[in-house]
């Protein structure tokens, strides 16, 4: 049976009933995103966000990764105040974003070495942030060849994660060749590759980078997933897992997104279509694998 027959029949083969995944991760999530810098009504947002990090946690998550970066909409505050209402483990990141061509990055971004920035965020870690300290390292790129600022952001991130621990997740544009470059740069910094996640590798649709990249030791996430990309994120995973690569990857919807300056926020997406639609289209050993085993392994306990 080749790849497509396989996917096709998995697909077809179970339901689409909700499935409890107990002690699961979701590993790239956002609560908000502000990309116009508008003002919001924490309390709006609250509200909004709640019912769905409350259904999450009645599928088995035990823990919510917020990838909202610094400029870019991340709210401690709120995080911590829907993490005490919900019960569920929400973490916040260090790091900036210099995708969407730098306009998000701070002006002492540009003018920062590599070095300097890294202290920033080694500091966020260590002294927290409004009351929080962050978990991961949140960063962003434009495409290849990466911009001099885009190496600043990458290489500041491999320092600070060589000090602190922290796994680096990098918002990708540009698809596998700038996932490549990355890795070059993090090789550079004497930074094991396991301490890297290709974010938004779903994008690229040739599965030789995506094997490649988990071939080198880094992680390769299939984030966006939803009703359109179902077939899509079915057949990335069993590719990995046909390559004996399902070790290196990982699977989160990119979901939520409250947008100040939108009307009503925007379409606030559910954070549940994994478990009702990707969980009983896998075997058991693969769902335990993505959503609970390699969150683990890729971010920490």
């Amino acid at each position: 049976m080749n790849r497509r027959t396989f996917v096709a029949a998995l697909a077809g083969a179970m339901g689409s009933a909700a499935e409890s995944v107990p002690r699961s991760i979701l590993v790239h999530e956002h609560i908000l995103v502000n990309f116009k810098g508008a003002p919001f009504d924490e309390d709006v947002v609250f509200q909004i966000a709640r019912p769905h990090l409350e259904e999450v946690v009645r599928l088995g998550c035990r823990r919510f990764q917020d990838c909202s970066p610094n400029m870019l909409g991340r709210t401690p505050r709120l995080l911590r105040r829907l993490a005490s209402a919900t019960g569920l483990e929400i973490w916040t990141n260090t790091g900036l974003y210099a995708a969407r061509n730098h306009q998000y990055l701070p002006a002492y971004a540009k003018t920062d070495t590599p070095e300097q920035l890294a202290r920033r965020w080694i500091e966020e870690h260590r002294k927290g942030v409004d009351g929080m300290k962050p978990r991961f390292i949140k960063i962003g790129v434009n495409r290849a060849p990466l911009h001099e600022l885009d190496r600043k952001v990458v290489r500041a991130a491999a320092l600070c994660s060589r000090e602190t621990g922290l796994t680096v997740a990098s918002h990708t544009t540009g698809g596998g060749p700038a996932a490549l470059e990355q890795l070059e740069i993090i090789t550079e910094a004497k930074l094991d590759p396991g301490k890297f996640v290709w974010v938004h590798a779903y994008n690229e649709k040739d599965h030789a980078f995506h094997e490649k990249v988990a071939r080198a030791g880094a992680w390769v996430e299939f984030d966006g997933l939803g009703p359109a990309s179902l077939a899509w994120h079915l057949e990335c995973v069993q590719f990995m897992a046909s390559k004996a690569l399902l070790g290196r990857t990982l699977l989160s919807h990119d979901a939520g997104y409250y947008r100040p300056g939108e009307p009503n926020g925007g379409a606030f997406r559910p954070y549940s279509f994994v478990y009702s639609a990707m969980v009983p289209k896998m075997p058991p050993e693969w769902t335990r694998q993505l959503l609970v085993e390699n969150p683990v392994r890729a971010y920490g306990a």
